[in-house]
């Protein structure tokens, strides 16, 4: 029982110790072209394609509804659970204030994986690509506290498991560039989302009850469209600084 419980904490020692490893400053990479074109495919074939889509869609929701959990926490409301459905639906319940609170939760939602993605690729530009694995390693793990159903834990634990392993056993490196492609699929996926939601206000209005656009409008009193026009924005300038960001790393 002993050696075992040994064996754990050297386990958790060396887990622990990776994790702070990630926070040395690291040299910014200098992509080639033909390789930046390369991890663009990757991040592309992970977002658009169904066969992929699938299934990465899932942790592009994951990361959604993150987002509204983030913002949630940020004005003091409490979480009581958040859902991942196979159908990429998702939910967070939440209880706090009414007003700015409320509102400011429910708008995070589909720009989160672009906000998230800009600021993995920033990460590589600046240096600090294995800072934002330990941070996303240790998010993952905290997240598991708010999950509500085996969807949701399923993603959650396959995601942290990635995110671990990628903390504890690749070089610098190959930490940037899986890093690059992750922002840059995280981007493309909010993109599609997004267009996704904008489709449920024009052609499948069947479905208004499940956007986060009709839920605001209904909540505040301001119309769907303002909304969607919100998330445009925060995605359009995402999109615009990851573009700026890669280009720079071209130079590096």
């Amino acid at each position: 029982m002993t050696n075992a419980a040994e064996q754990w904490g050297n386990v958790a020692a060396t887990w622990w110790q990776a994790v702070l490893n990630g926070f040395t400053h690291t040299e910014v990479p200098a992509v080639p072209a033909v390789l930046l074109l390369g991890i663009v495919a990757a991040a592309v074939v992970l977002s658009i394609p169904r066969v992929t889509w699938r299934w990465f869609g899932l942790y592009v929701t994951f990361v959604h509804e993150l987002g509204h959990a983030f913002a949630a926490l940020m004005t003091g409301r409490f979480i009581h659970g958040l859902k991942i459905g196979l159908d990429h639906s998702g939910q967070l319940v939440s209880s706090g204030r009414r007003g700015f609170s409320a509102t400011w939760s429910g708008f995070w939602g589909y720009p989160a994986p672009a906000v998230v993605g800009v600021a993995l690729v920033w990460s590589v530009s600046a240096g600090w690509a294995g800072a934002a694995a330990s941070i996303g390693a240790l998010i993952l793990l905290v997240a598991l506290i708010f999950l509500r159903n085996f969807t949701g834990i399923v993603v959650a634990l396959v995601s942290a498991a990635i995110a671990q392993s990628l903390v504890m056993f690749a070089d610098p490196i190959t930490v940037s560039y899986l890093t690059l492609a992750l922002g840059i699929a995280l981007g493309v996926g909010s993109v599609r989302d997004f267009f996704k939601v904008a489709a449920v206000h024009t052609r499948r209005r069947n479905q208004l009850a499940s956007s986060d656009a009709f839920i605001l409008a209904q909540s505040t009193g301001v119309p769907s469209w303002l909304w969607l026009t919100g998330f445009a924005l925060v995605i359009a300038a995402s999109a615009a600084l990851s573009g700026w960001l890669l280009w720079g790393l071209l130079g590096a």
